[in-house]
């Protein structure tokens, strides 16, 4: 067998054997037009090089699809296989790869650098739930008129809330000036993907808590005395 025949069998049997996707829309059955193919089993075992219509016939024995998976091989590796099965299936597992897939985003908070407490404290617990959440955060001080003159107002206020928040994130941009801004970025310790996950085992946690409370059954009363 030639290497490059060889080759692209060995990517077809591996393929039918994991189960991958089809990059685009093979040809099917009567779409299939070559004298000979190598066939693949429905359970990835190798049948050998038959007939088109051999193989076509073996699979309404089956009651499959004759799929062609190898088109560049000689002879072309052609699998039995339940084809819209397999359609539904590939397109069930990439919508959930696409359900879980991580971006990571950046919020931004921006802060003036003579903040009374009780802001600071409210735009801090937005910093905290964004790191908890797996995102980063772009913190921004804000100067006005004569603030600008005070650089180092900003400057020590980043560095508290980078301490305040140290057990969640780290400072991944230092402070820098920029313009009549400073600028800090913050990067979670925890990845998208990780917060998420939690996330979500919070919320069945909560579900079957409630489901767990609303199934108890309340005590049935005592018959009132004649």
């Amino acid at each position: 067998m030639p290497k490059q025949t060889y080759a692209a069998v060995r990517q077809a049997v591996a393929w039918c054997n994991r189960g991958g996707s089809i990059s685009a829309e093979p040809r099917i059955n009567d779409r299939i037009r070559v004298p000979e193919v190598r066939l693949v089993g429905p359970s990835g075992e190798q049948v050998g090089i038959v007939p088109l219509a051999k193989a076509l016939e073996l699979a309404q024995e089956y009651d499959l699809d004759l799929v062609e998976v190898a088109a560049n091989a000689r002879p072309p590796v052609c699998k039995l296989m339940d084809y819209g099965k397999f359609k539904y299936e590939s397109a069930m597992k990439a919508r959930e790869a696409r359900k879980n897939q991580a971006h990571t985003v950046i919020k931004e908070m921006k802060l003036r650098p003579k903040i009374d407490p009780h802001d600071y404290d409210t735009k801090k617990g937005h910093v905290v739930r964004f790191l908890k959440q797996g995102d980063k955060v772009k913190i921004t001080i804000m100067f006005r008129g004569r603030e600008q003159s005070r650089p180092e107002l900003g400057y020590r206020l980043l560095q508290r809330l980078a301490e305040d928040v140290q057990e969640l994130g780290f400072v991944e941009s230092n402070p820098k000036q920029d313009g009549r801004n400073m600028i800090m970025v913050l990067g979670p310790h925890k990845k998208k993907t990780e917060a998420m996950a939690e996330a979500r085992e919070a919320q069945a946690a909560r579900k079957a808590e409630r489901q767990g409370v609303s199934s108890v059954e309340e005590p049935a009363e005592e018959p009132a005395e004649a």
